[in-house]
């Protein structure tokens, strides 16, 4: 990597280096103070209080609504995949049935082109080259 005159080793100009160093704002303990957890509120909350109770039954609530989103949402991919399986089986008989005709009508044409060049004079199929004034 090419490096300027102007940088040190930590990677800070000169200009950095020369201005007095600025206040820290980050706090000591890696500069993130976390609010307190959702835990530690419920364990500091009586739990005969209404508003425990009250919170308790609104999270069993959220609770239920989430597992039935889930068994919902697992049945509907088990729909479609079931749908899914049926219609390519169907797409597969159709090839099936297809490549079937195909082959027959491919038979067919080859067996009229041979019979057309069997009919056709024996002058016209020798061609021009041949032919006699």
């Amino acid at each position: 990597m090419n490096r300027s005159p102007s940088s040190s080793d930590d990677g800070l100009s000169n200009s950095q280096l020369s201005s007095p160093p600025s206040p820290q704002l980050v706090p000591e303990g890696g500069g993130k103070a976390a609010p307190p957890s959702k835990s530690k509120k419920l364990q500091r909350m009586d739990r005969g209080s209404e508003e425990y109770r009250l919170r308790r039954e609104r999270n069993n609530m959220a609770v239920k609504k989430s597992r039935l989103k889930s068994k919902q949402k697992a049945q509907d991919t088990l729909q479609r995949v079931n749908q899914l399986k049926e219609e390519n089986e169907r797409l597969e008989a159709k090839i099936k049935l297809l490549t079937k005709e195909l082959s027959v009508l491919k038979d067919l044409f080859l067996e009229h082109a041979h019979n057309l060049a069997e009919s056709v004079p024996a002058e016209t199929s020798a061609g021009p080259e041949q032919a006699t004034p």
